[in-house]
Order: C-alpha cells, then sequence, then structure tokens
C-alpha cells in the first residue's frame, strides 16, 4: 500500500513537472523606446527644435502688430522692456538676413539653428545645462 502511495505520488510529481515543461513561456517585455511621452528616458536638455519653439514664441512676443513679423521699432521696445544688454539695433540687422527691415521666421529660423550650433559645444545636438547661457550651471564669463 505505501508503495502504491509512493508511485501515484511520483507519478502526479512527474506530470506536474512535464507539464510546467512544456507550457508555452512567458514572452520578455517588449524593450520600450524612449518617446515623447516618456522624457526620463530621452536625453536631458534642449534639442534644436525645443530651442527653436521656445526662442521664436519669446522673439514673437515682440509682434505687437500681429502681422508675422518684427520691425526694429518692435525690437526695440521688446529689449527695452526686458532691460537687455547691448544694442538692440545691432541684434535686429544680424537677424534681419534679407535686410527689408522686418525679421520673420523665415530668417528666424537660420539664426537660430547657427545660435543652437554655436552653443552646443559638444556637438552632441543637445543642450545640456552647461552650455545654457545665464543657466545656473554654465561657466561664469566674467572670470
Amino acid at each position: 500500500m505505501i508503495r502504491r502511495s509512493i508511485f501515484v505520488v511520483a507519478l502526479g510529481l512527474q506530470t506536474a513537472a512535464a507539464a510546467a515543461q512544456t507550457a508555452a513561456p512567458t514572452p520578455a517585455p517588449a524593450p520600450t523606446t524612449p518617446s515623447a511621452a516618456a522624457p526620463s528616458a530621452a536625453k536631458p536638455g534642449i534639442t534644436l527644435e525645443k530651442f527653436e519653439v521656445r526662442r521664436e514664441k519669446a522673439f514673437m512676443r515682440a509682434d505687437t502688430e500681429g502681422d508675422g513679423k518684427v520691425s526694429l521699432a518692435e525690437w526695440t521696445a521688446l529689449q527695452t522692456q526686458r532691460k537687455a544688454k547691448g544694442d538692440p539695433a545691432r541684434s535686429f540687422a544680424r537677424m534681419d538676413a534679407n535686410k527689408d527691415g522686418f525679421v520673420d521666421k523665415s530668417e528666424l529660423d537660420p539664426f537660430l539653428a547657427k545660435r543652437f550650433a554655436r552653443l552646443d559645444k559638444n556637438g552632441d545636438g543637445v543642450l545640456g545645462a552647461d552650455e545654457r547661457p545665464g543657466h545656473k550651471t554654465a561657466p561664469n564669463r566674467e572670470q
């Protein structure tokens, strides 16, 4: 009788082990790719696209007439309001590529791309905290 009980238990264990081995393995979770929905997975910093959107938005605040372009007078007024350093006419002249007295989006994008490239010291396509002027981790240029 004990032999028969041991045989039944052993047979049951063997059957359970065989069933566990033949069961379909659980698929491994699919690797996730970084996306806009998961900014923590992305490299920290500011991309050219974000840089252009932010700067364009700030620049277009000067467009008080709402015509999609900024005149020297509008730019000077914004710079005065912001208490910006430097000559507004000089910075405006650098942006006004076609020298028509106005800066619009078509002139602003290439200007911002050049500025981004100049700020991106390591050339990785992302402005880290140490590459952004005025950021608390940026090197002090007065030293």
